[in-house]
């Protein structure tokens, strides 16, 4: 696979965007979003989702440029409608108004609905972190078609269903956990498929209800399982239930499929000032302290030992900058008709890399 300099692949996609009508502030941040992902080995969230972005934009799932408007709020919530804006532009904002609420009164949430797919959870926990506050983020997929069956059932009722929570610390990487509730997010379904890998045992069964390592069966009626599996996925369903409540019915998006298959991420999201509870300079060293405490116990057989939440990540970021970012040639394939389609190919110089 050929392996793409970060900042390379945001001029591409920006190109693209921009050419599909995005405007360039939103094309530009909506880029920082997706190569973050790549960055920290999300790949399920990263570049391989141009395509079909551009393709919402066509249908007009996606409206770049839409209007961003406050429903409802009070000094320390806000109800927010992204009118189907990217979802990176309408939660990146959103969070950024969350903090600033609660940088006032030390705790803040909001809901965002209708807009296009937020992408990597923790892109937005973290911008709390960075601002000395616990960051909480959960996404849903609103009415869109679904992919995970809840557990005891063998047909997609549930989205991925992601949740998020990020912590300041005084560690070199930022701690963070960032997981689906689901064995694994649908987008990693599709790296799999575009790089003609199997998944592992547990993932996806088929419309039959059988297990299967074929990542395709998830669209040929098939459905992700919980995270747990079949044994102990009643834990991944639990926590998917709850996230479905507070971002499909409390954002008022609802449950179900509504007819146009329309993606609509709904999401809630809190911060919490550290401050408010203690002084934030002790609170980050003590979390550097709970770190080193837990890292130094001794590895288990086989490991090489114990990590924190988002060191993997902090450890793939270090080496992808330097080394650049693997793309699928099918993705990248789809990139460069792209970039036919829209006369960019010759001015972005991809014809150099195969």
């Amino acid at each position: 696979m050929p392996k793409i300099q970060a900042d390379r692949l945001e001029e591409i996609g920006r190109a693209l965007f921009v050419a599909a009508g995005t405007p360039k502030d939103e094309a530009e941040l909506v880029m920082r979003h997706i190569v973050g992902a790549n960055l920290v080995g999300h790949d399920s969230h990263g570049i391989i989702q141009v395509p079909t972005y551009i393709e919402r934009i066509k249908v007009g799932h996606i409206v770049p440029g839409a209007p961003w408007t406050i429903v409802k709020e009070s000094p320390n919530h806000t109800v927010i409608d992204g009118h189907w804006a990217f979802g990176y532009v309408a939660n990146d904002k959103a969070m950024r108004l969350t903090i600033d609420k609660a940088e006032k009164g030390n705790v803040a949430a909001a809901t965002v609905f209708r807009q296009g797919h937020i992408g990597r959870l923790s892109s937005y926990s973290q911008m709390a972190a960075k601002a000395g506050m616990i960051g909480l983020v959960t996404a849903d997929s609103g009415r869109s078609p679904k992919a995970v069956a809840p557990f005891g059932g063998r047909a997609a009722r549930l989205g991925t269903n992601p949740l998020t929570i990020a912590v300041p610390s005084d560690l070199d990487g930022p701690v963070y956990l960032d997981m689906a509730t689901s064995a694994a997010a649908a987008g990693k379904i599709a790296v799999a498929v575009a790089r003609g890998e199997s998944v592992p045992d547990g993932w996806v069964i088929g419309k039959d209800g059988k297990p299967t390592n074929d990542p395709r069966q998830l669209r040929q009626g098939g459905a992700l399982l919980p995270m747990g599996g079949p044994d102990g996925g009643y834990k991944g369903y639990g926590l998917a239930f709850m996230v479905e409540i507070l971002c499909g019915l409390l954002t008022g998006l609802g449950f179900g499929v509504e007819p146009t298959g329309r993606h609509n991420d709904g999401c809630f999201m809190a911060c919490f000032k550290v401050d408010a509870f203690r002084p934030l300079a002790e609170f980050k060293k003590e979390v550097g302290e709970f770190v080193r405490y837990l890292k130094e116990t001794p590895p288990s057989e086989g490991s090489s030992g114990v990590l924190y939440p988002g060191e993997i990540e902090h450890i793939k970021e270090q080496d992808r900058r330097k080394n650049g970012i693997e793309v699928e040639p099918a993705t990248w394939t789809r990139l460069k008709l792209l970039a036919e389609e829209y006369k960019l190919l010759d001015q972005l110089g991809m014809g150099d890399v195969e």
